[in-house]
């Protein structure tokens, strides 16, 4: 597959296949609907039940998203012929290292693509705001997630941080 990146600032954009990825504010209406598509399926699976609207609500309010913004951060929505099918974030966890968060495809759309334009996109996003390295924490039954970023050349390090979640952590050295 052939994935186009291209930088300007903080902000990047992918293109493959059908795809398209571009960096867009958290709190936008389409964004907003798939941080809590997210939420209700990582909540969802910790709790072996789905999650209540209410529950995601309370979920997303003790998870603000704003280190997703320039200078500190960037968030992207990914297209699938135009319709809205993924998202993910980028922050700075300090000047050379950038963390993955909220990384998410949904169902409809996985193994189409989207997961690596829209890696592509954050680690431009990363590079661009000065980072050599991107983190990232994760658990273990969101197989899915780990499988992505293995074929996306993360490979699996020790515990960076004590997330109450965190199972697996990976890294990626951009180069």
């Amino acid at each position: 597959m052939d994935i186009k990146s291209t930088s300007t600032g903080p902000t990047a954009r992918a293109t493959a296949g059908n795809w398209t990825v571009a960096a867009e504010h958290f709190a936008t209406p389409e964004a907003t609907a798939l941080r809590r598509a997210y939420y209700a399926e990582v909540a969802g699976r910790y709790w072996k039940r789905a999650a209540t609207e209410a529950e995601i609500d309370e979920g997303l309010q003790g998870d603000p998203a704003d280190g997703l913004t320039p200078p500190t951060g960037d968030f992207a929505v990914g297209r699938l012929d135009g319709a809205p099918r993924a998202c993910g974030g980028i922050r700075l966890l300090d000047p050379l290292t950038a963390e993955l968060t909220r990384v998410y495809v949904d169902p409809r759309a996985r193994g189409t693509g989207g997961g690596a334009a829209l890696l592509t996109a954050l680690e431009a996003a990363a590079r661009a705001l000065g980072a050599e390295r991107v983190r990232l924490d994760t658990r273990s039954d969101l197989v899915e997630a780990r499988a992505l970023y293995a074929r996306q050349g993360y490979a699996e390090i020790p515990a960076y941080n004590a997330g109450p979640y965190a199972e697996h952590w990976f890294e990626k050295l951009l180069a």
